[in-house]
């Protein structure tokens, strides 16, 4: 972590909750911020569109922010099914998930569709977090490097700067897997990520925009990520469904 990078620790709660257990883990969270606040650390939770509202309740006023899981590229239309970012923004989320590997693996979302995401959600005024990461087939033929750069480089938002955007790496071999980068390796990619982005947007955006690692994060090993020079805060998927593991998590952060 840099002291210049407020790190950021986000829940992505995925395909996961009701509206009964979901909100009681937001306004246990809630409670915990409330009573011992969050000096080192923010705070973000990324519910299922159903319980966006009732999350949003339950942490109203805590200082956890609340963020979508994906959105649409039109802020309007004939898009059955789908979520615009004005939409996400009228629930008062701030932050919006796009580009996240499952959406990219079971939707066939490519860079430029993730761009395009990004772009209406800083339009909407919310920020993005613009996911990459390779797959165990390219890590192992030793490819890590460029694709998350060749994937930053065609996801990045026109008009991201550092108030609107935020980079999560997170190796596909990794999610879910209870597999986790070694912090080598995590440091490495975050590197490199953080040097891509000051060939494309330069050294401002490049030294304060938050770069977050996700792959089995957990309370086990977050110290550690936690400490790398380049990570900056987790995407936590499977923790951040246990409200004693999520915040133990950000709690590594202080």
């Amino acid at each position: 972590m840099s002291q210049q990078r407020t790190p950021l620790i986000a829940g992505n709660w995925k395909m996961n909750g009701f509206l009964e257990d979901g909100a009681a883990r937001a306004s246990d969270l809630a409670g915990r911020m409330k009573s011992t606040g969050s000096d080192g650390f923010q705070m973000l939770l990324c519910p299922p569109a159903t319980l966006l509202n009732a999350v949003g309740t339950a942490i109203a006023d805590s200082g956890i922010f609340l963020g979508g899981q994906d959105c649409h590229v039109n802020p309007s239309g004939a898009h059955t099914g789908d979520i615009s970012a004005a939409m996400l923004a009228d629930l008062c989320c701030s932050h919006v998930i796009v580009g996240h590997s499952e959406r990219r693996a079971d939707h066939g979302e490519d860079d430029a569709l993730v761009k395009a995401k990004a772009e209406a959600a800083i339009a909407a005024g919310m920020c993005a977090i613009v996911c990459v990461g390779e797959t165990e087939a390219q890590r192992d033929a030793g490819e890590t490097n460029a694709v998350v750069a060749g994937q930053v480089q065609g996801s990045l938002p026109v008009g991201a700067d550092t108030s609107n955007l935020v980079i999560a790496y997170e190796p596909v071999w990794a999610i879910g897997t209870g597999r986790t980068a070694r912090p080598a390796e995590a440091q490495e990619v975050h590197a490199v990520l953080r040097q891509t982005l000051n060939d494309i947007a330069g050294g401002e955006v490049a030294d304060h925009c938050r770069i977050l690692y996700g792959g089995s994060v957990k309370p086990g090993n977050a110290a550690e990520l936690m400490a790398l020079a380049d990570v900056d805060g987790a995407l936590v998927g499977g923790a951040s469904l246990e409200a004693d593991d999520f915040w133990s998590i950000a709690m590594a952060c202080t």
